[in-house]
Order: structure tokens, then sequence, then C-alpha cells
């Protein structure tokens, strides 16, 4: 009987090393994209690419032109105008006095005096600089795969 068990535990012990050799992770071939653009050969251009002045353009009419008629009527090209008053004539009577036409400078300039001395100091002027905006993602490349530690 205990040669019997032996020989069990033999054969259990090499399915068991076969088993677990047979259970280590491969790697997933990479993904054709992948691989096409690691395999290019070109070189990358030496100026970044900017729009034309007429993707620009075209930009810039498509943004008046909002019933998209290829045309700008007198009332689409006006319309930025009318959207910047309203938002100045807080009484909205159609007409803009000076404390309404500036209130946004008034209110800029109250809150950059931070002592309420009624002058701006070098310090308080320059909080008064618009504050830049953050630049958009101009494309969106494909991530990198991760690499694998084994193969260094």
């Amino acid at each position: 009987m205990g040669a019997g068990a032996a020989v069990q535990l033999a054969l259990a012990g090499i399915f068991l090393m076969r088993g677990s050799a047979a259970s280590e992770p491969s790697v997933p071939p990479a993904p054709e994209a992948v691989l096409a653009a690691t395999a290019a050969d070109d070189p990358l251009p030496s100026e970044v690419p900017s729009a034309t002045a007429k993707t620009r353009k075209q930009k810039r009419f498509d943004r008046y032109d909002k019933d998209r008629n290829d045309g700008i009527s007198r009332e689409e090209y006006l319309l930025s105008r009318r959207k910047a008053f309203a938002k100045l004539d807080v009484d909205r009577d159609g007409k803009l006095g000076f404390e309404e036409w500036g209130a946004k400078t008034t209110a800029k300039f109250g809150g950059a005096d931070a002592d309420k001395s009624g002058v701006l100091t070098r310090t308080e002027f320059a909080s008064t600089a618009l504050k830049p905006r953050p630049a958009k993602a101009k494309c969106v490349c494909p991530a990198a795969a991760p690499k694998d530690e084994a193969d260094d």
C-alpha cells in the first residue's frame, strides 16, 4: 500500500508541474495599429502643423452663419454684438449707461484693490491680467502598450 501511495503522489506531482507550467500568462500579440505605427520609418516633421488661413476663415464664417445657408445676414452678423450688449444692459431698458458699461471693470478694480485704498499697486494691478485659457488637446494618440518587465 505504501508503494501505491508513493506512485500516486509521484503522478500527482507530475500533473501539477505540467499544469502550472501551462498556466503561465502568455503575452498577447501587439495590435496591428501599434505595429504599423512603430514599424513606420517616416521621420517626424520638423515643424508643428498649423491650420491654413483658409481653414481659419472658414471656421470664422461658420461661426457667424447660424442657419448654415452659406450666407451671413445682417442679423447673423450683429448677433454677437446684441448678445454682448444684452449682458451689459442690466436694467434692460435698451440703453447702456456709463455705470452699466463699466460695471465689470469697476467690479474688477474693486476686487483687485485689496487694501481698499482706491489706488492699485503694481502687485494689485498684476492680478487684473487675463488668465490664459488651458490649451485644448489637438489630437488623440493611441496609448502606448505597457512594457513588460520580463522583456528587459
